[in-house]
């Protein structure tokens, strides 16, 4: 499958629909801007929005109790050290207005296999030697497609995000679908124009 160029995109950011999920398959599409978002009663549906809700690390916002709690030491963070752990509490936690969940099985393995292959990444937060947090995505050179958050004790998904923004290996954090806590956190939006000339930077 060559994907049609992103410039063909619905509205509402749809570009393509069907083929597979494998790894080159996943590797062409966020190189070229694209990801896939579907359900279990769908076929793989690839987007390619008009605009990126993005979060530049030197944007980044704390509020004073979230540097209390960073200051306090309250998590014990790790990268790549439970990616599975990671993508499955993604795909069975409960979202406020969300009936089930995308990260379907196929989704799930495929995933697995990219981390495996060094380019999908995880992030892990622990509180006691328990799992309470963390998020995952795709490195594509200087960016960062966030795929999903979880937080099982509040503001861990926080600390996970912060640490993506800390560690000094991206230019972009590419967080995909707005929330009102992300953007007070400073993600905006940015034209798909721009976020492809971060991408091929």
């Amino acid at each position: 499958m060559v994907f049609p160029p992103i410039e063909l995109a619905e509205p509402d950011g749809l570009l393509a629909v069907g083929d597979d999920l494998s790894t080159k398959r996943l590797i062409l599409a966020y190189k070229s801007g694209i990801f896939p978002w579907y359900s279990d009663d769908t076929p793989i549906l690839w987007y390619a929005p008009h605009e990126r809700f993005v979060l530049y690390p030197d944007e980044l916002r704390l509020s004073k109790s979230m540097q209390k709690i960073l200051k306090n030491a309250q998590f014990e963070v790790t990268t790549n050290q439970a990616f599975a752990d990671v993508i499955t509490a993604c795909s069975e936690v409960e979202r406020p207005g969300q009936d089930g969940t995308w990260i379907t099985d196929d989704m799930r393995a495929a995933y697995i296999k990219l981390h495996d292959e060094g380019v999908a990444h995880s992030v892990e937060v622990w509180e006691n030697d328990n799992l309470v947090g963390g998020a995952y995505g795709v490195a594509i050179g200087n960016v960062f497609c966030g795929e999903s958050m979880f937080a099982k004790v509040s503001n861990a998904s926080k600390v996970a995000l912060i640490t993506l923004c800390q560690n000094g290996k991206y230019k972009l954090i590419d967080c995909q679908v707005y929330t009102e806590h992300l953007e007070s956190m400073g993600a905006r939006m940015i034209s798909r124009e721009e976020y492809m000339a971060i991408l091929g930077d």
